[in-house]
């Protein structure tokens, strides 16, 4: 596939999270500063390692002069992700597993891999290509939660959450309540009721998170209503985000209906 028929979006986040801040104020020169209590904890900006593979590939490309293995891995890996969008999860991965042939440097980043390895039930190989991404980058909350997933189906919740990876705060508050949900437990339901009057992005992630909750459960009726209801929310069908394609993707591999 040319590379001109690629559909690539620019990196976007569901919504601008910002990270809340507090500074110390200054000391008076000429005299002690007075004690100020430690502040408390704040979320930091987390990049979610998806919104950074094109960048990084292009680094690599720039690196390399254009030329030779990593430049030809960055093209297997948008192939990979045009495959996956269109259904193809099965030909999604032989492109990912060419791109870290031609390149291993991919392999830490390629969470779409990952991915596509969970839609194919090899799961065991899921869990480990997410904690690849895991260990190289300990901020990436929602590749901690699809190895939670991949781990469920393995070896049960419980042992799963025993294992569970654990990450830095996320600037996003719904993957921070989601996180904390897959986490410790508790009612996926309060997840989506929490954002349902939020930004367009914060009712699809609630809603795909509840869903994949759901399945973890082996609850596949709440799970499709909550991923269906993902997938036709305006963000699920405008947004263009690669995890809107993957609501669409879950459905059908899952042989739901849409209507």
């Amino acid at each position: 596939m040319a590379p001109a028929s690629v559909a690539l979006h620019a990196p976007t986040t569901s919504s601008p999270f910002p990270a809340g801040a507090g500074e110390r104020s200054r000391p008076q020169w000429g005299r002690p500063p007075a004690y100020q209590a430690p502040l408390p904890p704040v979320a930091t900006r987390v990049v979610p390692r998806r919104l950074l593979l094109p960048a990084a590939a292009g680094i690599w490309d720039f690196i390399s002069g254009g030329a030779g293995g990593a430049a030809a891995a960055s093209l297997a890996v948008r192939r990979g992700m045009q495959l996956f969008r269109q259904g193809d999860v099965a030909g999604s991965l032989a492109e990912f597993d060419k791109a870290i042939e031609m390149d291993p440097r991919q392999k830490q980043y390629l969470w779409q891999r990952g991915l596509s390895l969970y839609y194919l039930d090899r799961f065991e190989e899921g869990a480990e290509q997410f904690r690849l991404d895991v260990a190289a980058n300990p901020n990436d909350t929602e590749e901690s939660i699809w190895c939670f997933l991949c781990e469920a189906q393995l070896y049960g919740i419980e042992e799963a959450r025993k294992r569970f990876l654990e990450v830095g705060l996320d600037s996003r508050p719904v993957m921070r309540e989601a996180y904390t949900l897959f986490k410790d437990g508790g009612d996926p339901e309060k997840l989506v009721a929490n954002f349902s009057s939020r930004s367009d992005g914060e009712v699809f992630y609630s809603s795909l998170y509840a869903g994949l909750y759901h399945e973890s459960q082996k609850d596949a009726e709440r799970a499709k209503s909550h991923i269906v209801a993902a997938c036709k929310s305006p963000y699920g069908s405008r947004s263009g985000d690669y995890m809107a394609s993957l609501a669409f993707v879950h459905c059908q591999c899952r042989n739901w209906d849409l209507e």
